[in-house]
């Protein structure tokens, strides 16, 4: 918690504003503020390093924007994720001090002041220009929650030699995050040629018979390289998350 916060929680103590029990609940990362349709769960930065997601996909503009205009008035970082530009252009005059990116579909918003340099190393690797998106979501997640990303993009096995080219960023990562549709063979690629975790995540990109990515998460859940661990498809958003997690821990 923000020495910031911290103090506010005991002024309003000192005050006679703010029970104990209540104070309580807000140190032990267990307070929750309740709008009706959402419990905005302010008490996750605290347990988890990262404050809550908004995840936007079948939210409405109205009920995004309150949850959004919760966690910036928290003083907390803000991270939206598959918020369609349709949606983005329905709050964004009501938050202007949020950032949208079009190709991640994610909204972002860092509080001003002093902040931690990024850590370590990530490398983002896709496999073709279809999978960027997704990508993307992976790459924004990651950098919120701290991390240096490196982007390698379409160097998929159709052409293994642009991914060859990127060598040395795949070395110097501390974590690689591989996307890919298709038949999803990057990963396994990928796997046999790093030390360190692989993160891999299928797309739903692909004709017919990719059954939209069930082909490429099968085929990623059957990698023989050592040390590949698949999220869901499309699913950038935990991959980037998972990580950042183990690219900042100690």
């Amino acid at each position: 918690m923000k020495n910031k916060n911290l103090e506010t929680i005991l002024r309003k103590v000192g005050k006679g504003s703010l029970s104990v029990k209540t104070a309580l609940e807000l140190l032990g990362g267990m307070h929750f503020e309740d709008l009706g349709f959402a419990k905005v769960d302010h008490g996750r930065e605290r347990r988890k390093g990262f404050p809550e997601v908004i995840f936007c996909q079948g939210k409405t503009p109205e009920q995004i924007k309150k949850i959004a205009r919760s966690i910036i008035a928290h003083g907390s970082r803000l991270l939206g994720t598959r918020l369609s530009e349709q949606a983005w252009k329905a709050i964004s005059a009501d938050l202007p001090e949020a950032t949208y990116g079009p190709v991640s579909r994610t909204m972002t918003y860092t509080p001003k002041g002093p902040r931690k340099k990024p850590a370590g190393s990530i490398a983002i690797v896709c496999a073709g220009t279809s999978d960027i998106p997704i990508a993307e979501e992976a790459a924004v997640t990651a950098e919120m929650l701290g991390s240096n990303v490196t982007r390698v993009y379409d160097a998929g096995v159709a052409g293994i030699h642009r991914l060859f080219a990127h060598k040395t960023t795949l070395d110097n990562a501390r974590v690689v995050v591989v996307v890919a549709g298709m038949e999803g063979a990057l990963a396994s690629v990928v796997g046999g040629l790093v030390r360190v975790p692989v993160i891999a995540v299928p797309t739903s990109v692909g004709y017919g018979a990719s059954f939209g990515g069930v082909a490429a998460l099968l085929a990623m859940l059957n990698s023989c390289a050592s040390g590949v661990t698949v999220v869901n498809i499309d699913n950038g958003f935990g991959a980037g998350y998972a990580a950042s997690l183990i690219n900042t821990s100690r």
